[in-house]
Protein backbone atom coordinates (compact mmCIF):
# COMPACT_ATOMS: atom_id res chain seq x y z
CA UNK A 1 0.00 0.00 0.00
CA UNK A 2 1.30 3.49 -0.82
CA UNK A 3 2.46 5.75 1.98
CA UNK A 4 -0.44 8.10 2.88
CA UNK A 5 2.07 10.62 4.27
CA UNK A 6 4.03 10.94 1.03
CA UNK A 7 3.98 14.28 -0.72
CA UNK A 8 2.54 12.72 -3.85
CA UNK A 9 -0.40 11.18 -1.98
CA UNK A 10 -1.08 14.40 -0.11
CA UNK A 11 -1.01 16.49 -3.28
CA UNK A 12 -3.47 14.16 -4.99
CA UNK A 13 -5.94 14.97 -2.24
CA UNK A 14 -5.20 18.69 -2.62
CA UNK A 15 -6.06 18.46 -6.33
CA UNK A 16 -9.17 16.42 -5.57
CA UNK A 17 -10.44 19.07 -3.16
CA UNK A 18 -9.72 21.83 -5.68
CA UNK A 19 -11.69 19.96 -8.32
CA UNK A 20 -14.97 20.43 -6.45
CA UNK A 21 -14.93 24.19 -7.11
CA UNK A 22 -16.17 26.83 -4.67
CA UNK A 23 -16.55 25.37 -1.16
CA UNK A 24 -18.80 27.99 0.43
CA UNK A 25 -21.19 26.68 3.09
CA UNK A 26 -24.36 25.35 1.48
CA UNK A 27 -22.80 25.04 -1.99
CA UNK A 28 -22.57 22.01 -4.25
CA UNK A 29 -18.77 22.14 -3.94
CA UNK A 30 -18.92 21.97 -0.15
CA UNK A 31 -21.24 18.96 -0.22
CA UNK A 32 -19.11 17.23 -2.87
CA UNK A 33 -16.04 17.67 -0.66
CA UNK A 34 -17.90 16.27 2.35
CA UNK A 35 -19.09 13.25 0.37
CA UNK A 36 -15.52 12.55 -0.75
CA UNK A 37 -14.15 12.83 2.80
CA UNK A 38 -16.93 10.52 4.01
CA UNK A 39 -15.92 7.86 1.49
CA UNK A 40 -12.23 8.18 2.34
CA UNK A 41 -12.77 7.86 6.10
CA UNK A 42 -15.00 4.82 5.53
CA UNK A 43 -12.41 3.21 3.25
CA UNK A 44 -9.80 3.71 5.97
CA UNK A 45 -11.90 1.66 8.39
CA UNK A 46 -13.68 4.33 10.43
CA UNK A 47 -17.30 4.29 11.51
CA UNK A 48 -18.49 7.48 9.82
CA UNK A 49 -21.48 9.49 11.04
CA UNK A 50 -22.93 12.49 9.28
CA UNK A 51 -23.86 15.17 11.80
CA UNK A 52 -26.61 17.32 10.33
CA UNK A 53 -26.61 21.01 11.17
CA UNK A 54 -28.33 24.14 10.00
CA UNK A 55 -27.09 27.69 9.89
CA UNK A 56 -29.72 30.43 10.16
CA UNK A 57 -28.80 32.12 6.88
CA UNK A 58 -26.52 32.04 3.89
CA UNK A 59 -26.28 34.31 0.89
CA UNK A 60 -26.04 32.38 -2.37
CA UNK A 61 -24.18 34.43 -4.96
CA UNK A 62 -24.80 33.86 -8.66
CA UNK A 63 -22.66 36.62 -10.13
CA UNK A 64 -21.23 40.05 -9.35
CA UNK A 65 -19.60 42.55 -11.69
CA UNK A 66 -18.57 46.18 -11.63
CA UNK A 67 -18.03 48.32 -14.69
CA UNK A 68 -16.04 51.57 -14.54
CA UNK A 69 -16.68 53.29 -17.80
CA UNK A 70 -15.81 50.67 -20.41
CA UNK A 71 -13.75 48.51 -18.02
CA UNK A 72 -15.39 45.42 -16.52
CA UNK A 73 -14.11 44.21 -13.14
CA UNK A 74 -14.83 41.14 -11.07
CA UNK A 75 -16.62 42.03 -7.86
CA UNK A 76 -17.74 40.28 -4.69
CA UNK A 77 -20.37 41.37 -2.18
CA UNK A 78 -19.15 41.46 1.38
CA UNK A 79 -21.44 39.49 3.66
CA UNK A 80 -24.10 40.45 4.58
CA UNK A 81 -26.00 42.36 1.87
CA UNK A 82 -29.24 44.14 2.81
CA UNK A 83 -32.10 41.66 2.79
CA UNK A 84 -34.02 43.49 0.03
CA UNK A 85 -30.96 43.90 -2.19
CA UNK A 86 -29.85 40.31 -2.64
CA UNK A 87 -30.14 41.04 -6.36
CA UNK A 88 -29.70 44.56 -7.70
CA UNK A 89 -28.25 46.71 -10.46
CA UNK A 90 -27.27 50.36 -10.15
CA UNK A 91 -25.23 53.07 -11.82
CA UNK A 92 -23.73 55.99 -9.89
CA UNK A 93 -20.58 58.04 -9.47
CA UNK A 94 -18.09 58.00 -6.61
CA UNK A 95 -18.35 60.84 -4.13
CA UNK A 96 -16.10 62.20 -1.41
CA UNK A 97 -18.79 64.57 -0.12
CA UNK A 98 -20.23 64.37 3.38
CA UNK A 99 -23.68 63.74 1.92
CA UNK A 100 -23.32 61.11 -0.80
CA UNK A 101 -27.01 60.56 -1.49
CA UNK A 102 -27.49 58.83 -4.84
CA UNK A 103 -23.75 58.20 -5.18
CA UNK A 104 -21.10 55.64 -4.24
CA UNK A 105 -18.47 55.84 -1.52
CA UNK A 106 -15.10 54.15 -1.74
CA UNK A 107 -13.68 52.71 1.50
CA UNK A 108 -10.09 51.45 1.66
CA UNK A 109 -9.18 48.98 4.40
CA UNK A 110 -5.50 48.25 5.14
CA UNK A 111 -3.98 44.77 5.23
CA UNK A 112 -4.13 43.62 8.86
CA UNK A 113 -3.34 39.88 8.50
CA UNK A 114 -6.75 39.06 9.93
CA UNK A 115 -9.25 36.53 8.61
CA UNK A 116 -12.20 37.86 10.60
CA UNK A 117 -14.36 40.95 10.26
CA UNK A 118 -13.65 43.07 13.34
CA UNK A 119 -14.86 46.22 15.04
CA UNK A 120 -12.52 48.54 13.12
CA UNK A 121 -13.80 47.20 9.79
CA UNK A 122 -17.41 47.57 10.93
CA UNK A 123 -16.70 51.09 12.14
CA UNK A 124 -15.16 52.19 8.82
CA UNK A 125 -18.06 50.79 6.81
CA UNK A 126 -20.59 52.13 9.31
CA UNK A 127 -19.17 55.64 9.06
CA UNK A 128 -19.37 55.48 5.27
CA UNK A 129 -22.97 54.24 5.34
CA UNK A 130 -24.01 57.21 7.48
CA UNK A 131 -23.14 59.45 4.51
CA UNK A 132 -26.22 58.01 2.79
CA UNK A 133 -24.63 56.40 -0.29
CA UNK A 134 -26.41 54.09 -2.70
CA UNK A 135 -23.66 51.52 -2.14
CA UNK A 136 -20.12 51.26 -0.81
CA UNK A 137 -17.21 50.15 -2.96
CA UNK A 138 -14.47 48.61 -0.88
CA UNK A 139 -10.87 47.61 -1.47
CA UNK A 140 -9.08 45.56 1.16
CA UNK A 141 -5.30 45.60 0.87
CA UNK A 142 -3.79 42.11 0.71
CA UNK A 143 -0.55 40.58 -0.53
CA UNK A 144 -2.16 39.33 -3.76
CA UNK A 145 -3.76 42.71 -4.62
CA UNK A 146 -6.90 40.70 -5.36
CA UNK A 147 -10.47 40.57 -4.10
CA UNK A 148 -10.30 39.74 -0.39
CA UNK A 149 -13.11 39.07 2.07
CA UNK A 150 -13.34 38.58 5.82
CA UNK A 151 -15.12 35.82 7.69
CA UNK A 152 -18.53 36.89 8.97
CA UNK A 153 -20.75 35.77 11.83
CA UNK A 154 -24.39 34.76 11.85
CA UNK A 155 -25.02 37.48 14.44
CA UNK A 156 -23.75 40.28 12.19
CA UNK A 157 -26.47 42.65 11.00
CA UNK A 158 -26.75 43.21 7.25
CA UNK A 159 -25.00 46.32 5.97
CA UNK A 160 -27.32 49.32 5.57
CA UNK A 161 -26.36 49.47 1.88
CA UNK A 162 -24.55 46.97 -0.38
CA UNK A 163 -20.81 46.68 0.26
CA UNK A 164 -19.04 45.53 -2.89
CA UNK A 165 -15.40 44.40 -2.93
CA UNK A 166 -13.10 44.80 -5.91
CA UNK A 167 -9.45 43.83 -6.19
CA UNK A 168 -6.97 46.06 -4.40
CA UNK A 169 -4.96 46.35 -7.64
CA UNK A 170 -7.79 48.48 -9.05
CA UNK A 171 -7.26 51.35 -6.60
CA UNK A 172 -5.69 53.58 -9.29
CA UNK A 173 -8.70 53.01 -11.52
CA UNK A 174 -11.08 53.92 -8.68
CA UNK A 175 -9.04 57.02 -7.84
CA UNK A 176 -9.27 58.16 -11.45
CA UNK A 177 -13.01 57.47 -11.51
CA UNK A 178 -13.45 59.56 -8.35
CA UNK A 179 -11.47 62.41 -9.87
CA UNK A 180 -13.12 62.27 -13.31
CA UNK A 181 -16.69 61.53 -12.21
CA UNK A 182 -16.79 58.33 -14.28
CA UNK A 183 -20.06 56.42 -14.11
CA UNK A 184 -19.78 53.10 -12.28
CA UNK A 185 -22.25 50.27 -12.79
CA UNK A 186 -22.70 47.39 -10.35
CA UNK A 187 -24.65 44.23 -11.14
CA UNK A 188 -25.18 41.57 -8.45
CA UNK A 189 -27.45 38.54 -8.54
CA UNK A 190 -28.05 36.24 -5.60
CA UNK A 191 -30.55 35.17 -2.96
CA UNK A 192 -30.80 34.58 0.75
CA UNK A 193 -31.47 31.11 2.11
CA UNK A 194 -32.83 30.37 5.59
CA UNK A 195 -32.07 27.48 7.93
CA UNK A 196 -29.47 26.27 5.46
CA UNK A 197 -28.61 22.58 5.86
CA UNK A 198 -25.06 21.34 6.09
CA UNK A 199 -23.18 18.63 7.88
CA UNK A 200 -20.07 17.62 9.75
CA UNK A 201 -18.43 14.26 9.27
CA UNK A 202 -17.30 12.28 12.30
CA UNK A 203 -15.06 9.24 11.82
CA UNK A 204 -14.55 7.05 14.88
CA UNK A 205 -12.26 4.21 15.87
CA UNK A 206 -13.46 2.96 19.23
CA UNK A 207 -10.71 1.09 21.07
CA UNK A 208 -12.72 0.78 24.26
CA UNK A 209 -10.33 3.20 25.94
CA UNK A 210 -11.14 5.80 28.59
CA UNK A 211 -9.32 8.53 26.65
CA UNK A 212 -9.89 9.87 23.12
CA UNK A 213 -7.72 11.79 20.67
CA UNK A 214 -9.71 14.23 18.51
CA UNK A 215 -8.41 15.42 15.13
CA UNK A 216 -10.32 18.23 13.41
CA UNK A 217 -10.21 20.28 10.23
CA UNK A 218 -12.58 22.80 8.56
CA UNK A 219 -13.86 22.04 5.06
CA UNK A 220 -15.81 25.09 3.87
CA UNK A 221 -14.41 28.41 2.68
CA UNK A 222 -15.19 31.54 0.64
CA UNK A 223 -13.80 30.46 -2.72
CA UNK A 224 -12.09 27.31 -4.04
CA UNK A 225 -9.52 28.14 -1.32
CA UNK A 226 -7.11 25.32 -2.12
CA UNK A 227 -4.09 26.56 -0.17
CA UNK A 228 -6.26 27.63 2.72
CA UNK A 229 -8.21 24.41 3.23
CA UNK A 230 -6.68 21.55 1.23
CA UNK A 231 -3.35 21.07 3.08
CA UNK A 232 -5.24 20.60 6.33
CA UNK A 233 -7.74 18.23 4.73
CA UNK A 234 -4.99 16.25 3.01
CA UNK A 235 -3.11 15.84 6.32
CA UNK A 236 -6.40 15.00 8.07
CA UNK A 237 -7.07 12.12 5.66
CA UNK A 238 -3.44 11.01 5.75
CA UNK A 239 -3.49 10.86 9.55
CA UNK A 240 -6.73 8.86 9.46
CA UNK A 241 -5.21 6.32 7.06
CA UNK A 242 -1.93 6.23 8.99
CA UNK A 243 -3.56 5.73 12.40
CA UNK A 244 -6.12 3.14 11.35
CA UNK A 245 -3.59 0.34 11.05
CA UNK A 246 -1.50 1.13 14.12
CA UNK A 247 -1.73 -0.03 17.72
CA UNK A 248 -3.49 2.59 19.79
CA UNK A 249 -4.33 2.86 23.47
CA UNK A 250 -6.82 5.67 22.82
CA UNK A 251 -10.03 6.06 20.88
CA UNK A 252 -9.76 8.19 17.75
CA UNK A 253 -12.30 10.75 16.53
CA UNK A 254 -11.78 12.59 13.23
CA UNK A 255 -14.17 15.49 12.62
CA UNK A 256 -14.46 17.55 9.43
CA UNK A 257 -16.49 20.69 10.10
CA UNK A 258 -18.65 22.98 7.95
CA UNK A 259 -19.58 26.65 8.14
CA UNK A 260 -16.18 28.04 9.12
CA UNK A 261 -16.43 31.25 7.07
CA UNK A 262 -19.85 32.32 8.35
CA UNK A 263 -19.62 31.64 12.05
CA UNK A 264 -17.87 28.33 12.87
CA UNK A 265 -21.29 26.64 12.92
CA UNK A 266 -19.97 23.14 12.36
CA UNK A 267 -17.45 23.25 15.17
CA UNK A 268 -20.06 24.75 17.49
CA UNK A 269 -22.45 21.91 16.65
CA UNK A 270 -19.82 19.25 17.26
CA UNK A 271 -18.76 20.75 20.57
CA UNK A 272 -22.38 21.01 21.67
CA UNK A 273 -23.41 17.53 20.56
CA UNK A 274 -20.90 14.91 19.48
CA UNK A 275 -17.55 15.73 21.01
CA UNK A 276 -16.33 13.64 23.94
CA UNK A 277 -16.20 15.65 27.18
CA UNK A 278 -12.95 17.48 28.03
CA UNK A 279 -12.20 15.01 30.82
CA UNK A 280 -12.14 12.17 28.28
CA UNK A 281 -9.91 13.88 25.68
CA UNK A 282 -6.21 13.09 25.85
CA UNK A 283 -5.40 15.67 23.17
CA UNK A 284 -7.14 17.70 20.46
CA UNK A 285 -5.21 18.11 17.20
CA UNK A 286 -6.39 20.79 14.79
CA UNK A 287 -5.37 21.08 11.14
CA UNK A 288 -6.22 24.67 10.33
CA UNK A 289 -5.77 27.05 7.44
CA UNK A 290 -2.75 27.35 5.16
CA UNK A 291 -0.40 25.07 7.09
CA UNK A 292 1.77 24.21 4.08
CA UNK A 293 1.92 26.96 1.45
CA UNK A 294 4.58 28.51 -0.76
CA UNK A 295 6.34 31.80 -0.26
CA UNK A 296 5.54 33.99 -3.28
CA UNK A 297 7.09 37.15 -4.69
CA UNK A 298 6.03 39.60 -7.38
CA UNK A 299 7.50 38.79 -10.79
CA UNK A 300 6.59 41.55 -13.22
CA UNK A 301 2.85 41.38 -13.69
CA UNK A 302 2.67 37.90 -12.11
CA UNK A 303 4.03 35.88 -9.22
CA UNK A 304 6.88 33.46 -8.72
CA UNK A 305 7.92 31.03 -6.01
CA UNK A 306 11.24 29.36 -5.34
CA UNK A 307 9.45 26.44 -3.67
CA UNK A 308 10.16 27.60 -0.13
CA UNK A 309 7.59 27.55 2.66
CA UNK A 310 5.84 30.70 3.84
CA UNK A 311 6.73 29.88 7.44
CA UNK A 312 6.36 33.41 8.79
CA UNK A 313 2.64 33.34 7.97
CA UNK A 314 1.79 30.19 9.93
CA UNK A 315 1.40 29.53 13.64
CA UNK A 316 2.09 26.32 15.51
CA UNK A 317 -0.42 26.74 18.32
CA UNK A 318 -0.29 24.69 21.51
CA UNK A 319 -1.70 24.62 24.99
CA UNK A 320 0.95 24.94 27.72
CA UNK A 321 0.50 21.24 28.53
CA UNK A 322 1.51 20.21 24.97
CA UNK A 323 4.75 22.19 24.65
CA UNK A 324 7.12 19.44 25.67
CA UNK A 325 5.31 16.63 23.86
CA UNK A 326 5.28 18.27 20.44
CA UNK A 327 8.71 19.88 20.56
CA UNK A 328 10.51 16.93 18.95
CA UNK A 329 7.98 16.01 16.20
CA UNK A 330 7.85 19.65 15.05
CA UNK A 331 11.52 20.43 15.60
CA UNK A 332 12.22 20.93 11.90
CA UNK A 333 8.95 22.70 11.05
CA UNK A 334 9.45 26.42 10.52
CA UNK A 335 6.53 28.27 12.07
CA UNK A 336 5.91 30.90 14.71
CA UNK A 337 5.34 29.08 18.01
CA UNK A 338 2.29 30.36 19.88
CA UNK A 339 1.42 29.11 23.36
CA UNK A 340 -2.31 29.60 23.77
CA UNK A 341 -2.42 30.22 27.49
CA UNK A 342 -5.03 32.96 26.99
CA UNK A 343 -6.47 32.60 23.50
CA UNK A 344 -6.01 30.21 20.59
CA UNK A 345 -6.65 30.96 16.90
CA UNK A 346 -9.30 29.88 14.41
CA UNK A 347 -11.52 27.01 15.51
CA UNK A 348 -9.09 26.17 18.31
CA UNK A 349 -10.58 29.22 20.04
CA UNK A 350 -13.87 27.34 20.28
CA UNK A 351 -12.09 24.20 21.48
CA UNK A 352 -10.23 26.05 24.21
CA UNK A 353 -13.34 28.00 25.25
CA UNK A 354 -15.22 24.71 25.61
CA UNK A 355 -12.78 23.58 28.30
CA UNK A 356 -10.35 21.36 26.39
CA UNK A 357 -6.97 21.93 28.02
CA UNK A 358 -4.67 19.75 25.92
CA UNK A 359 -4.48 20.77 22.27
CA UNK A 360 -2.19 21.79 19.44
CA UNK A 361 -2.54 22.64 15.79
CA UNK A 362 -1.29 24.73 12.92
CA UNK A 363 -3.01 27.58 11.12
CA UNK A 364 -2.02 30.67 9.22
CA UNK A 365 -2.39 32.49 5.93
CA UNK A 366 -0.55 32.85 2.63
CA UNK A 367 -0.30 35.37 -0.19
CA UNK A 368 -3.54 34.31 -1.88
CA UNK A 369 -5.46 33.64 1.35
CA UNK A 370 -9.19 34.53 1.19
CA UNK A 371 -8.92 35.47 -2.49
CA UNK A 372 -10.31 33.81 -5.66
CA UNK A 373 -6.72 33.18 -6.83
CA UNK A 374 -6.07 30.51 -4.19
CA UNK A 375 -5.56 27.30 -6.20
CA UNK A 376 -3.40 24.15 -6.15
CA UNK A 377 -0.33 26.16 -7.18
CA UNK A 378 -0.17 27.56 -3.64
CA UNK A 379 1.24 24.31 -2.27
CA UNK A 380 3.29 21.32 -3.45
CA UNK A 381 4.20 17.74 -2.48
CA UNK A 382 7.56 18.85 -1.08
CA UNK A 383 6.10 21.24 1.48
CA UNK A 384 3.03 19.16 2.34
CA UNK A 385 4.94 16.07 3.41
CA UNK A 386 7.04 17.45 6.31
CA UNK A 387 3.96 18.93 7.95
CA UNK A 388 1.92 15.74 7.64
CA UNK A 389 4.81 13.65 9.00
CA UNK A 390 5.25 16.00 11.98
CA UNK A 391 1.58 15.64 12.87
CA UNK A 392 1.79 11.86 12.38
CA UNK A 393 4.81 11.62 14.69
CA UNK A 394 2.99 13.63 17.35
CA UNK A 395 -0.09 11.44 16.97
CA UNK A 396 2.05 8.29 17.27
CA UNK A 397 3.52 9.61 20.52
CA UNK A 398 0.03 10.25 21.88
CA UNK A 399 -1.42 6.89 20.82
Amino acid sequence: MSDPLSGAALYRDVERYAGFGVHRYGSHGAEAAMSWIELELGAAGYQVDSQALTMPRQYELEHAQMRIGDTALEAFPHWWLPEDLATFSLSARLSDEADAAGKLIWVQLPHDRSAYLNDSHRSAIGQASRRNPTAIVITIDNPADDIFTYNANQEDAPWPVPVIVVAARHKPLLAKALNDGTLISIDVAGRYRRNVPGRNLIGRLDRGASQTIVISTPVTSWFVSTGERAPGIASFLALARHAAGRQCQSNLVFVATAGHEIGHGGMESFLRDGAPPPSAVKAWIHLGASNACHQWARDGDGWRTDGSVDSAARRLVMSPSMQTMISEPFRQIDAVRFVADKEAIGELRDVKAAGYRDFFGMAGSHRFFHTPTDGPQTTSPAILEPVARAFASALDALM
